[in-house]
């Protein structure tokens, strides 16, 4: 792994590549499964999408707590007590069936109904890379770390279908209550990872991590615009996707979770391009001349009347909708003093989580009604509209490493 990063990145990157890729496995199989098993146990679209809401919605309040209280504490102890709470949730899962005590576990765990990390671990995480390479080699170095944590999450896909075939029929709730163990097994792997973390990974005295400041209104106004995205696609999370396929169409969990495999690889292999697209038109140009086509496709997908076609306009997407993800990434933290970045990492991103959060009850309300694709529809077009706006204010502003 070390030989295909930057040659400038330290001995702290790959482990943390490592456990984004352990925790982007432990996602694919939560997204996926999560829309099965709760069918399964009887909860109703409307009660899957509630308890997708409450996971997007407790991740934000965690955020939000390592923003406000994460400069406070040694990364490495923020990034250990995250990877013990991931162990437990998936304990819980496994234990709890009732709505009420599955709600409660997902608001206050870390399981994530979508695709991408949403989850407490981000801003840490994000200020630690940030600073594991030279500037020059950020964007790259970012594009690996989620790139692992993207095929991570499409072999996750794949593997959340191997429940449903090893053990058909009324037995698969049992099996598919097993993955979440699995989900704890990997919780308990990143915790024995971070443990090895360097020194390094925690700011030097003269550049203690701070709350924002000097960044303070560029970051504000980025926050408002991701929050837009992000409540598009709250309507689209993978879980929602999936609860759609399944209802739509009447798949089986397998090919929902082939289906998501290719998604998710195309998804994964797109981002290492993303590095040589940022450098040669900027990171604005970036997010938005590949995400802007990503949200047709969505929009497409949802008005598909067949399965093979909704396929073929989901795999569109997927290989261009996380094109923007390390561009937005090292664009913030570009944009921002060192000493600010944990906290701007953490306030972009929870209002990000706080948007998405409220979209999947609104979007299972939709399926509960109709089986025709609102929830896409939707989420395309508002994240068309954040990707024309992103355009207009931020396409000529210079990030503050360059003089801006």
């Amino acid at each position: 792994m070390r030989r295909l990063l930057p040659s400038t990145a330290t001995a702290d990157a790959p482990r943390l590549i490592g456990t984004r890729a352990a925790r982007g496995f432990a996602d694919g199989i939560a997204s996926v499964l999560l829309a099965s098993y709760l069918s399964r146990l009887g909860f109703s679209p409307v009660q899957i999408g509630a308890v997708a809401t409450a996971t997007l919605l407790g991740s934000a309040l965690l955020l939000l707590a390592v923003g406000l209280l994460g400069h406070r504490f040694p990364r490495r102890t923020v990034l250990l007590a995250s990877a013990v709470l991931m162990c437990i949730t998936g304990i819980a899962f496994y234990l709890a069936t009732g709505f009420w005590a599955l709600l409660i576990v997902a608001f206050v765990g870390t399981l994530n109904p979508s695709s991408g990390d949403v989850t407490l671990f981000l801003p840490t995480e994000q200020a630690v890379l940030a600073e594991a390479a030279a500037p020059a080699d950020r964007t790259s170095l970012f594009a690996w770390y989620n790139l692992a944590g993207a095929f991570a999450g499409a072999l996750g896909s794949l593997a959340a279908g191997l429940p449903d075939a090893l053990a058909p029929g009324n037995s698969a709730v049992y099996a598919e209550r097993t993955a979440f163990l699995v989900y704890a097994a990997l919780g308990a792997f990143s915790a024995l990872a971070y443990r090895k973390l360097s020194p390094a990974v925690e700011p030097p005295p003269a550049t203690e991590a701070a709350p924002l400041a000097r960044s303070r209104g560029v970051v504000l106004e980025l926050a408002a615009l991701f929050s837009l995205d992000s409540f598009g696609g709250g309507l689209a999370i993978q879980s929602i996707v999936a609860l759609w396929l399944f209802r739509r169409f009447a798949v089986p969990v397998s090919e929902v979770g082939a289906i998501f495999f290719a998604v998710n690889l195309l998804a994964a292999f797109s981002q290492l391009v993303s590095a040589r697209i940022a450098a040669r038109i900027g990171h604005v140009r970036t997010m938005v001349f590949t995400h802007l086509p990503s949200n047709v496709f969505l929009v497409l997908a949802g008005v598909m009347p067949t399965l093979p076609l909704a396929a073929l306009f989901l795999l569109l997407r997927a290989m261009l909708s996380q094109m923007d993800v390390p561009a937005r990434q090292a664009y913030v933290m570009a944009m921002v003093p060192r000493e600010e970045r944990a906290a701007a990492a953490s306030v972009t991103n929870v209002p990000r989580s706080l948007a998405s959060a409220v979209a999947p009850l609104l979007a299972g309300a939709f399926l509960q009604n109709s089986l025709f694709g609102w929830p896409l529809v939707c989420a395309g077009l508002i994240k068309a509209g954040y990707d024309l706006a992103l355009f207009a204010k931020f396409a000529q502003r210079k990030p503050l490493e360059a003089g801006g």
